[in-house]
């Protein structure tokens, strides 16, 4: 197996080489229109902007954006289903909804022009990770509601890719069709492909061996240590992808494989900025804290400022002429704070990775005893290792998070594949068993 090269800077979208100065001129303009298209044909901005005492046409600079209030995922929840939307419904090609897993389902909705904008962003996402027209695209996301698995599979398309809609569960017939069907590329989140990697290795197939060249992988956090972690496993290119369906889907945002150094934002559809999660106070380039999305081009659901709860920060362009995005380091939602520290599930992921005796999985129990909160960690033992070491790895990890993050925690060790894997999608990293006020 060959790893794929960058694509050709003649290959390019302009405004993927445009000067800043250009791009900056693209977004005032595609701003404004998306401020009077929300205040003009949503209810629920038109009375938050008239709330703030703000207007569309006081938009002047970008710093004028501040005055405009935030959106969250309440709001779309408030106004489900179709409250969110711009234009008439019966104007809406396609509806995608999250899985609700934390609450009521968020819907939105996609114009024709928006489903042909979303597969051209991704088309551009899956050419800068190192795909090519022609290229067999095996997508392990899910189809159906959730978008990873359409919005893959038109982008792919769209790239003159060969599509294989596989989608998640049925792990052996994964691996049946890696090696079958001989896909370059392959679609999925990290936690399902690990799982995919122990299918492999159970039926003693050499991962390294196969047709595989790049996993574009998203739909949950990752890590620089996973990354080695797949890329060591199956000497392929492991690339980033980013998106969330309130904004649009998979291809908000992507990584280059020629620099691996964050995910590129498409600038020239979304324009991003980072605030101060607790007081919502815009912070700098470079200064960590929530990311927001303000779309610009989006006719069936706009969103404006957007509060995604993703903490990251946002670094200067490099291989594009767009800005990065840092690893995703947490949410503001989801951060467990334990006796008053604050805990982020990748923390404990960075240092289960570092022990070379501990698979790639891990969860987190949190669990009330007295007054005082607890967190066991849970790992597990790779195959092959002396399950004889377990108390020993325990002791060690222990010690690690109580250095690093500065909490005690109780470690359990387990034998290989005692942590449920998930069919597909996300990993469950966080059972939280203290009981709700």
């Amino acid at each position: 197996m060959t790893r794929r090269d960058p694509p050709d800077p003649a290959d390019l979208e302009p405004m993927e080489r445009a000067s800043r100065d250009e791009l900056a001129a693209c977004q005032l303009e595609r701003l404004k229109w998306s401020l009077h298209h929300a205040y003009e044909n949503v209810v629920h901005y038109r009375k938050a902007f008239d709330a703030a005492g703000v207007h569309p046409d006081d938009f002047k600079t970008f710093e004028d954006l501040r005055k405009f209030p935030f959106t969250t995922k309440d709001d779309l929840r408030k106004h489900y289903p179709y409250g969110m939307f711009a234009l008439p419904r019966e104007r809406v090609a396609r509806v995608h909804a999250s899985s609700g897993t934390t609450g009521q389902p968020t819907v939105v909705g996609y114009s024709r022009r928006d489903l042909d904008t979303w597969a051209g962003l991704v088309a551009r996402s899956i050419r800068a990770a190192g795909g090519r027209p022609g290229d067999i695209v095996m997508i392990s996301y899910g189809y159906g509601l959730f978008t990873g698995g359409l919005g893959c599979h038109y982008g792919a398309e769209q790239l003159g890719c060969t599509v294989i809609p596989m989608s998640g569960g049925q792990t052996e017939k994964q691996v049946r069709l890696i090696c079958d069907l001989r896909p370059a590329v392959i679609m999925v989140t990290p936690s399902y492909f690990l799982t995919i990697s122990d299918e492999f290795d159970r039926q003693g197939i050499d991962t390294t061996s196969t047709s595989l060249q790049t996993g574009i992988f998203g739909a949950e956090p990752w890590t620089e240590s996973m990354r080695a972690e797949i890329e060591t496993r199956w000497n392929i290119d492991a690339v980033d992808i980013y998106g969330l369906s309130e904004v649009m889907g998979p291809g908000v945002a992507s990584e280059c494989v020629e620099t691996k150094d964050g995910s590129v934002i498409w600038e020239d559809h979304f324009y991003p900025e980072i605030i101060d999660p607790a007081t919502g106070a815009a912070l700098n380039d470079g200064e960590h804290g929530e990311l927001v999305f303000t779309s610009l081009t989006k006719e069936a659901m706009p969103v404006i400022r957007y509060r995604t709860r993703d903490l990251t920060r946002l670094l200067p362009p490099t291989a594009r002429s767009m800005r990065r995005m840092g690893r995703i380091t947490g949410r503001s939602d989801d951060m467990l704070i334990i006796r008053g520290v604050n805990v982020f599930p990748t923390q404990i992921e960075e240092l289960v990775l570092r022990q070379e005796r501990l698979a790639p999985f891990y969860q987190l129990v949190i669990s009330r005893q007295g007054h005082l909160d607890a967190m066991e960690v849970r790992a597990e033992l790779r195959r092959g290792c002396d399950t004889r070491d377990k108390e020993a790895i325990a002791k060690q990890l222990r010690a690690h998070i109580k250095s690093l993050i500065g909490i005690s925690a109780e470690v359990r060790v387990l034998d290989p594949d005692s942590i449920e894997r998930t069919a597909a999608g996300k990993a469950r990293r966080v059972i939280d068993n203290r009981p709700r006020a």
